[in-house]
């Protein structure tokens, strides 16, 4: 009984809940079981040629013969040891994050904004203490899409934060720069941007002057990025309110010394959604990097596609690509839900009507 009074309820409350239960159903039946026997049923999961797929369903022995190279690009097999090892540190220090004491956690922190990734960055490029060079045009796949992710949140994160709080400054020559640099980026294509990294600025450089292209193009990412984190962080400024501005002024706190202490640890936390949603954004441009020669992990499925031996398996490819980037967005978004869990204390009303939402 209770089962059919929340069905009634939830699904069949009104007309129009009622039309859009069964609209929604019927929709789901004509789609999900083709689906699924597309995915699963008639798929092909052995073998080691597209000669193996002999069923009408998914050939996902396409993705398993290249799976090496849709994770790591062409990176030397001997050596793939290193991106192995980083990013389990990266992991595992995630994760021991939440369970350690507040000046352990400082510490860990400032060890993965700080060292970590510079040293990964020396144990990816070798070439020292008996390691083999590995040059950038041999990085792709997933490894590259998050060496691209990672370095450019740890930049514009903070660079967004400078630019935010320059927009709201008093001083005429940096407001108007902060609202000129926002205002410039937000105005123009990603992908403008890059093939302008990329193609472009290195005919610009004095000759003799060369700098690497991945370089290049996670700083047109950092800047592009900064512009709509500052605009993030703008709006948590913003909410703060009056009094937090003058009771630090009260107490002697000089401009600097109370945004970082007052200001920003309360804005932040009103802007963690906000945050979480550019970050996913930034994830979920990186494919982007395709056109300037960098073959993240789209770029490597759609060099596979052209393969002549595996022609024709583009969409288990894609597929594939959706699912991953599916799993690291869904993960930000679950992370970020457990920060605000954690530092705003919501009312358990609250806490439940997130839950239900999936917000993030």
């Amino acid at each position: 009984m209770k089962a059919f009074n929340f069905i009634r309820t939830k699904f069949f409350s009104s007309p129009i809940d009622a039309f859009l239960t069964l609209s929604i159903t019927y929709l789901i039946y004509l789609t999900i079981p083709p689906l699924v026997n597309w995915a699963l049923i008639e798929a092909t999961f052995f073998g080691e040629t597209k000669k193996d797929c002999v069923t009408d369903g998914a050939c996902w022995v396409f993705v398993k013969m290249w799976f090496t190279r849709f994770l790591y690009g062409l990176y030397p097999n001997e050596e793939i040891w290193r991106i192995n090892l980083a990013f389990s540190i990266l992991i595992i220090s995630i994760i021991v994050y939440r369970f350690l004491s507040p000046k352990f956690k400082r510490y860990l922190f400032i060890f993965l904004v700080l060292p970590f990734p510079i040293l990964s960055l020396m144990l990816f490029s070798g070439g020292f203490l008996g390691l083999a060079p590995v040059d950038t045009r041999e990085w792709g796949g997933l490894f590259l899409t998050l060496v691209i992710s990672i370095f450019a949140i740890i930049f514009c994160f903070p660079l967004g934060i400078l630019l935010a709080m320059g927009r709201r400054s008093n001083l005429p020559v940096i407001k108007y720069f902060s609202i000129g640099f926002i205002e410039f980026w937000r105005g123009v294509p990603l992908i403008t941007v890059l093939f302008m990294a990329g193609v472009m600025f290195p005919l610009l450089l004095p000759s003799g002057t060369n700098m690497d292209k991945l370089v290049r193009v996670i700083i047109a990412i950092t800047l592009f990025e900064a512009a709509y984190m500052a605009e993030v962080v703008r709006g948590g400024l913003q909410a703060v309110g009056r009094g937090q501005y003058d009771a630090s002024k009260a107490i002697g706190m000089g401009y600097w010394k109370s945004h970082i202490f007052i200001i920003l640890p309360q804005a932040l936390k009103l802007v963690i959604p906000g945050i979480a949603n550019t970050f996913i954004a930034l994830f979920k441009d990186t494919p982007l990097v395709f056109v300037v020669g960098l073959l993240e992990i789209l770029g490597m499925v759609n060099l596979a596609k052209t393969n002549p031996y595996w022609l024709g398996m583009a969409t288990e490819g894609y597929v594939f690509v959706a699912f991953v980037y599916w799993i690291f967005c869904f993960a930000m978004s679950r992370y970020s839900l457990s920060i605000c869990l954690l530092y705003t204390s919501p009312s358990p009303r609250d806490r439940q009507k997130w839950r239900m939402a999936g917000w993030s």
